[in-house]
């Protein structure tokens, strides 16, 4: 039986081997073997094998099927500081599984800058190897290059991140539904866009320090980005109109449709 490599990017960082392909890995992780669990995961099956520190022939020792013919469902091999260890050519398609198990694929692709929309400012969630939320007037490139510059006191080797959906000020019902994003945090907010674009130059303000309970695929606005020093990579989110003819059932489960 083939042993499947998967990247847990949320809500943990881990690498896993597994003799489940990813649509059934997916269920596994979200629901549990018992389904007594409900969370949304987001994972990348990669290519295993590439030199490293990673222990390869632990996985081939230990991800083998049950006497009773059952699938190892998961070995975990590593589940600190991973990302920063991955080459990204290794990084495969990226799957976003809701909290009933069901699972989105999405490939990468080469960076692409998302289009404006008038706003001068972005907020992201970071989500591999921390999960703060940022309002930054930096664009996703730009603020990848920031986020692992060494130069700053405070950085990262390797980081995933995602764009997000920004509330209507002006006319909250236009936003569209997007859960609990911002609740009690509007003023707050107001104030981190006021400083990023302030005479000050401020380049980023952390709206909140954790935000993996009230994150929804539904807030993912443009696209999920993998960055280290040397590249960077992007998983187009799809449209709700395109998700509708890709998997409807996917997008009522993540409140998109």
């Amino acid at each position: 039986m083939a042993i499947h490599y998967y990247l847990s990017i949320f809500p943990m960082e881990a690498l896993v081997a597994s003799q489940l392909d990813p649509i059934r890995y997916g269920s596994y992780m979200a629901t549990g073997s018992k389904k007594g669990s409900q969370e949304q995961v987001i994972f990348i099956e990669i290519k295993g094998g590439f030199s490293g520190d990673f222990d390869w022939k632990y996985a081939d020792i230990k991800c083998i099927t049950h006497p009773n013919g059952e699938l190892k469902r998961s070995v975990y091999l590593s589940v600190y500081r991973v990302l920063e260890r991955f080459p990204l050519n290794a990084l495969g398609t990226m799957y976003l599984t809701t909290r009933d198990g069901r699972s989105l694929a999405i490939e990468k692709q080469q960076y692409q800058p998302p289009p404006p929309d008038g706003n001068d400012f972005y907020v992201y969630q970071e989500l591999c190897p921390i999960n703060p939320v940022i309002v930054s007037r930096l664009a996703p490139r730009e603020f990848g290059v920031y986020i692992t510059d060494q130069r700053n006191k405070i950085y990262m080797p390797a980081i995933v991140y995602t764009d997000l959906k920004v509330i209507n000020f002006d006319d909250p019902v236009k936003t569209g539904h997007i859960g609990t994003l911002y609740d009690g945090k509007i003023p707050h907010l107001k104030q981190c866009i006021s400083e990023v674009n302030g005479p000050d130059g401020k380049t980023n303000k952390t709206l909140t320090r954790t935000h993996v309970e009230s994150f929804a695929f539904q807030t993912i606005k443009y696209g999920l980005y993998v960055f280290n020093t040397e590249n960077i990579f992007m998983y187009r989110m799809p449209t709700a109109d395109e998700i509708k003819n890709i998997d409807f059932h996917w997008g009522k489960s993540a409140n998109i449709i």
